[in-house]
């Protein structure tokens, strides 16, 4: 079954992930709620490829999560931001984090 499959899916879980199940769109996610708008701050923060970003930005946008707003017109530029949509998802980004921290620490090499 293929993630645009799952938007029809009985399963709440399933059709979100159909939305936000990547690794990249997370990053996205993240960074938005950390103060970041612009597509060179994303490619810069993630490390993604520009074409990955474009994708998930246009998927993330047709979903209602983030709006594009021009900021440039010569060349023609875009900030994007989370919708009163994208807001939501705050408190699922704070629990991955959350867990994360807890379940999966950063391991440090220790010195010799």
């Amino acid at each position: 079954m293929k993630w645009s499959d799952l938007s029809s899916n009985w399963c709440p879980v399933a059709r979100t992930l159909s939305v936000l199940g990547d690794r990249w769109t997370l990053l996205i996610l993240r960074d938005c709620f950390l103060g970041m708008s612009r597509f060179e701050q994303f490619v810069e923060s993630s490390g993604m490829t520009r074409h990955i970003l474009a994708d998930r930005l246009k998927r993330l946008v047709e979903a209602g999560i983030l709006e594009r707003k021009a900021y440039s017109d010569s060349p023609r530029r875009y900030d994007y931001v989370l919708t009163e949509k994208g807001q939501e998802i705050g408190p699922a980004l704070m629990t991955l984090r959350d867990w994360g921290k807890k379940h999966m620490p950063v391991r440090r090499a220790t010195s010799s």
